[in-house]
């Protein structure tokens, strides 16, 4: 068996050399000081290809690692987005930009869309505080959180509804909305709110509630002829733990005060039902009937002559301003007449009403004060009404003169 010859200069051993070799062959060196063949190792030297690996400071990594999206950016966006805190939103992606262009990190789209939502959010919000659109919106809430039934609070002017039980005396909390134009326990016929103030009392706000509630019956039901007799004034009004959370609100409501068949129809008449020679005359007999219930609480004239005297002085005013703005309006053909005649009675009443307010005692005051009524006794309006095609029937009272007013007052109920 041939042995082959031992590995030389031009004969490599293998396809690398072996530790510690030069990469390639080298030239004999001359004798000197050093010994001939490989140069020893340390121990930490090694050759570029065959000596133990030595690894680098900091790992390897196959790949580059990508730039972070800006934590600031994202959440500005998510706020722009869900209009939550428009403002904070907008500070966000202001900031967001600074950090981007400082850093280096991706996310400016992001924060510009999130600044241009939240700007946005910032005007919107700004015109729904203007316009009182928070206060609906909130209002729309606290509604729509009372359940299936319509709220006691959510009743609007002009609206009808039913009560679980029929009664409007109580407390009320749900109520069911149906049309006017069918029966219903209430009608809704004015709104308004309390002065900002420690709660009344019941019984103070009550009587409150029932006042004002009594003055503003005529802006809605302006045709008092057209009132039922068993209509009368209730409120809603609110109560003490309400009343620790901001509401003030009273709504006013018509019912029926016997509470037996309830009302039927809607009892408005105001501008938004009446023509224009309707409402015209309808105004004038207001203001007549406004000034005739300021009558002195004294129930004989000798017992306060002196507010009586007042008393008559503002009615004679207010019956010399109804005598000349009803001619002042152009009334149908049909009515121009009737309206005419009528105004001739308030002016010559006027004139009695002025004499009461100088009268020297009460035998004479109540001597011009008959003669005044009698000149605007309410049955003389029937042919001016009837051509207006108005009620022509005078209500019951109790006495004084004017146009009449329907129905009686009722007691408060609290929501």
């Amino acid at each position: 068996m041939a042995i082959p010859p031992p590995p030389g200069p031009q004969q490599p051993e293998g396809p690398y050399p072996p530790p510690g070799a030069p990469p390639y062959p080298q030239a004999p060196h001359p004798q000197g000081s050093f010994p001939e063949g490989p140069y020893q190792q340390g121990p930490y030297q090694q050759s570029p290809y065959g000596g133990p690996y030595q690894p680098w400071g900091q790992g390897y990594s196959p790949y580059n690692r990508p730039v972070p999206f800006n934590g600031l950016a994202i959440a500005a966006l998510v706020l722009g987005v869900l209009c939550f805190l428009p403002a904070v939103g907008l500070v966000l992606g202001i900031a967001a930009l600074v950090q981007i262009k400082r850093r280096g990190e991706r996310g400016k789209g992001m924060a510009v869309a999130g600044i241009v939502l939240s700007s946005v959010g910032v005007v919107l919000l700004a015109l729904m505080v203007a316009t009182g659109g928070a206060r609906d919106f909130w209002e729309g809430f606290k509604d729509g959180a009372g359940g299936s039934g319509d709220s006691a609070f959510s009743l609007e002017v002009g609206e009808c509804f039913d009560t679980p039980s029929g009664s409007l005396k109580g407390l009320a909390v749900d109520v069911d909305k149906v049309p006017c134009s069918g029966g219903h326990d209430a009608e809704v016929f004015a709104d308004f709110e309390m002065a900002e103030a420690d709660y009344p009392g019941d019984d103070a706000l009550a009587d409150e509630a029932d006042r004002r509630c009594s003055l503003l019956r005529n802006t809605y039901a302006m045709d008092s002829w057209a009132v039922p007799e068993n209509v009368g004034v209730y409120s809603f009004t609110p109560t003490s733990q309400s009343w620790l959370r901001g509401d003030r609100e009273v709504s006013c409501l018509f019912g029926d005060a016997d509470e037996t068949d309830g009302l039927t129809g809607s009892l408005r008449k105001d501008r938004l039902t009446l023509d224009a020679d309707q409402y015209s005359y309808l105004s004038s007999a207001a203001a007549i009937d406004n000034a005739l219930a300021e009558m002195p609480d004294a129930e004989y004239i000798d017992d306060d002559l002196p507010g009586y005297k007042v008393w008559a002085d503002q009615v004679s005013k207010a019956l010399t301003r109804e005598a000349d703005g009803l001619p002042a309006h152009r009334f149908a053909p049909g009515a121009a007449k009737p309206v005419a005649a009528l105004a001739k009675d308030l002016e010559r009443s006027a004139k009695e009403w002025v004499k009461a307010a100088d009268a020297p005692d009460a035998d004479t005051f109540s001597a011009h004060y008959e003669k005044a009524l009698k000149l605007i006794d309410p049955r003389k309006a029937v042919t001016t009404r009837k051509a207006l095609g108005l009620a022509t029937t005078p209500p019951k009272y109790d006495g004084g003169g004017g146009t009449g007013s329907g129905g009686e007052d009722g007691a408060g109920i609290e929501v």
